[in-house]
């Protein structure tokens, strides 16, 4: 996909991302403290957005009642356009929405979209509170699994610390998309944790990996939830 309805020219710039999002970080934070105000910056940012989407939306409605063929030739609907979107490009999981670019490995967006993943995957319970999504978390996880993202190497880092995450879990909206994930990153470094969970006295990883090995050895194999629940069925005999 290509860039969205544009959050200004610079979202081709990584510094620009990290002037705007750069504070997201402390959403990942181990330190509970640092995370508590990373969630009120969220807080503070998504209620910006929704006073500026809001203040759109009137301005368009008052446009279009005054009968104006081409409503977004009125400047001030064209500035308060422009200010959602600055606003959303500063929240979360707005600011990662429809912007990716068609070569993700050289986007300077991808971080982010890492960052909120790994958010989820950490702690699931403050995404699922303040910021969930599941659509973009499934989203952002087909367009990640790339043969050019695979071969990025802090991206594929980051992907083979998220997988191990995931299989040792219980299963939680749209992790079936990580399946994508696994096959675009598949190797022995992958195969070893995925091993290691399998052998662990976690059940959930049990199952999860053994699944994930299952199918990375038949790449024909849809991961559907048919073929799920046979091989669940099959693993539990």
């Amino acid at each position: 996909m290509g860039h969205g309805t544009g959050h200004g020219a610079d979202m081709d710039d990584a510094r620009a991302w990290d002037e705007r999002l750069g504070w997201a970080y402390g959403l990942i934070a181990d330190d509970p403290a640092e995370r508590a105000v990373a969630l009120d910056h969220l807080a503070s940012a998504r209620r910006r957005t929704d006073e500026t989407r809001h203040r759109f939306n009137e301005m368009l409605r008052s446009v279009q009642g005054q009968g104006m063929r081409y409503p977004f030739q009125d400047p001030q609907l064209r500035s308060a356009h422009d200010d959602y979107l600055r606003a959303q490009s500063r929240s979360l999981p707005d600011g990662v929405w429809n912007t990716w670019d068609k070569d993700l490995a050289a986007w300077p967006g991808l971080p982010y979209a890492l960052l909120f993943l790994e958010w989820e995957a950490r702690y699931p319970e403050e995404w699922t509170r303040h910021a969930k999504a599941w659509g973009t978390k499934e989203g952002l996880l087909r367009h990640l699994a790339t043969d050019t993202v695979g071969r990025h190497p802090v991206a594929r880092a980051k992907l083979l610390d998220l997988l191990e995450i995931v299989v040792r879990r219980a299963y939680r909206c749209k992790d079936r998309e990580y399946v994508r994930i696994a096959r675009v990153v598949d190797g022995d470094p992958l195969r070893v944790r995925l091993e290691g969970a399998r052998r662990s006295e976690n059940p959930w990883a049990q199952l999860h990996a053994g699944y994930v090995l299952w199918l990375l050895d038949r790449p024909e194999m849809p991961n559907s939830r048919r073929v799920w629940r046979t091989w669940l069925a099959d693993a539990r005999q």
